[in-house]
């Protein structure tokens, strides 16, 4: 399959809208191979590479700014896929004899894993708790009254009823979903607000005068990133600013939880420092990068940033013409704006562990083999960010991007399903993966060799500028321009 963003339908259009402006060229946009590569039901990889697509084509809006031309943007739809990999999958390491292996998923995410899934409730239905970091994992557990084991999980998720257990959950500060169809979340208040919004919400909040590109030789050159997200979703937004040049900063503070496998994975081509804002010279050090930032990247609980003083209304106070990027599990409003979430979680409460169960006839709700909620909400919010960026150029203004983990499991859903899937071999082979690879010697890891940026444009390929970093190891300054 070879298809021009002109023919196209689906989820890069859906998405052009969104960018408006004139429509790319014939021919600027070339999407390539087909689903699928996971065993599911649901266009992965066409809407990964849809969305990637209309990416590159925020990408080549910036750079038209900077030198008038386009470029060809093309995206394979198996690499796309596998984007939504993570860990040991895609990242290898080089052993003692030079040979690259897969790394071990830890034994913290395995047991994650393990407690993260569908568990029957005392009404037949089925609930999803999640227990991706300690301290929500023991926020959970104590709701329950049980150990941390599958087995106690799944006893005290029976002792509940779905609706009750679901707001208890939410109550205690930890996340938690009810396994809903996907006609039943479009039936609750919360998933018919999210239908009424369009998948990328874009909106000026202030405004500014008009600002000029920073010099320089990609679509992003120059443009300071302040990203302050762990675990996915939101530093995949990070890392794409960063494949189109960007100077991307992690913020983060040494007492905060993280997931190593995902931090290693999600680092490439940034830089990244600790500040912690609860130290008022520390705070004060974070207000100057602000005032010198371009995007800022709020990947935080709702609300818990602007409890410290950095919420979206403050940022652009101190910083005319920023573009606020946020990334959460439910979106920009609604009855659960206020509640968290991952992505199982967003699978859960809108729909697709139903239908991957139904289809893969595993007889409960399951999980996709994959968090590709967590990356395509990444993908459209670097996408959100380019547009905004581009928008400010031309008009000036300060912006708000809202993306969400439940507008990227119903963008996936609206594509559509596919009837033959038994044959996905779950994995590129080792020549698709080599073909993609790039290696990333000397990192605080070893030497990796790791998937790639799969998105390619002809004048200005995206790649990572930086090595992997290690968390903390660089100064809370912005680079010279």
């Amino acid at each position: 399959m070879n298809t021009s963003s002109m023919g196209r339908t689906g989820a890069f259009t859906e998405l052009m809208a969104i960018r408006a402006g004139d429509e790319p060229a014939p021919g600027e946009v070339s999407i390539t191979g087909e689903d699928p590569l996971f065993q599911s039901p649901f266009r992965i990889g066409e809407t990964a590479a849809d969305a990637l697509a209309a990416r590159g084509v925020a990408a080549n809006d910036l750079w038209q700014l900077r030198t008038g031309r386009r470029q060809s943007v093309s995206v394979d739809v198996r690499a796309a896929a596998a984007t939504s990999l993570s860990g040991g999958h895609l990242t290898l390491r080089r052993d003692a004899r030079g040979h690259y292996q897969p790394i071990p998923v830890s034994p913290a995410l395995k047991h994650m894993v393990a407690l993260t899934q569908p568990w029957q409730t005392a009404d037949g239905r089925w609930l999803l708790p999640h227990t991706n970091l300690p301290h929500l994992e023991r926020r959970v557990l104590d709701v329950l009254n049980c150990e941390s084991t599958p087995e106690d999980v799944a006893r005290g998720v029976s002792r509940w009823n779905s609706d009750e257990l679901e707001d208890a959950i939410a109550a205690a500060r930890a996340c938690a979903g009810k396994v809903r169809t996907p006609q039943e979340w479009l039936q609750h208040p919360h998933g018919a607000y999210l239908a009424s919004r369009p998948v990328v919400e874009i909106t000026k909040i202030a405004e500014s005068d008009p600002e000029p590109l920073p010099p320089g030789l990609q679509p992003a050159s120059g443009i300071r990133v302040l990203d302050l997200t762990r675990i996915l979703a939101g530093p995949t937004a990070g890392i794409g600013m960063a494949e189109h040049g960007a100077d991307v900063l992690m913020v983060t503070a040494p007492s905060l939880p993280q997931v190593p496998d995902f931090v290693r994975d999600t680092s490439h081509g940034k830089r990244s420092c600790f500040l912690d804002i609860n130290r008022a010279d520390q705070a004060a050090r974070l207000r100057e990068l602000v005032r010198e930032a371009d995007v800022f990247i709020d990947g935080y609980r709702p609300g818990r940033l602007e409890a410290r003083g950095f919420g979206v209304d403050e940022l652009v106070k101190m910083r005319p013409g920023l573009v606020h990027v946020t990334v959460n599990c439910y979106g920009s409003g609604g009855p659960w704006a206020s509640r968290a979430g991952w992505d199982q979680v967003a699978q859960a409460v809108t729909g697709i562990c139903h239908t991957q169960g139904l289809a893969t006839k595993a007889g409960q709700p399951k999980l996709t083999p994959v968090f590709m909620c967590d990356f395509l909400t990444g993908f459209l919010g670097t996408f959100g960010a380019l547009v905004a960026l581009a928008r400010r150029a031309r008009e000036g203004g300060s912006y708000r991007v809202q993306v969400s983990l439940c507008q990227s499991a119903m963008l996936l859903q609206r594509q559509g399903l596919m009837d033959r899937f038994d044959h996905a071999p779950g994995h590129l082979t080792g020549t698709e993966f080599e073909a993609l690879a790039v290696c990333d010697d000397g990192t605080c890891y070893g030497d990796l060799k790791s998937l790639g940026p799969v998105l390619k444009m002809s004048e200005t390929p995206p790649r990572w500028f930086r090595t992997t970093p290690q968390l903390g190891s660089d100064r809370a300054e912005w680079l010279a321009r």
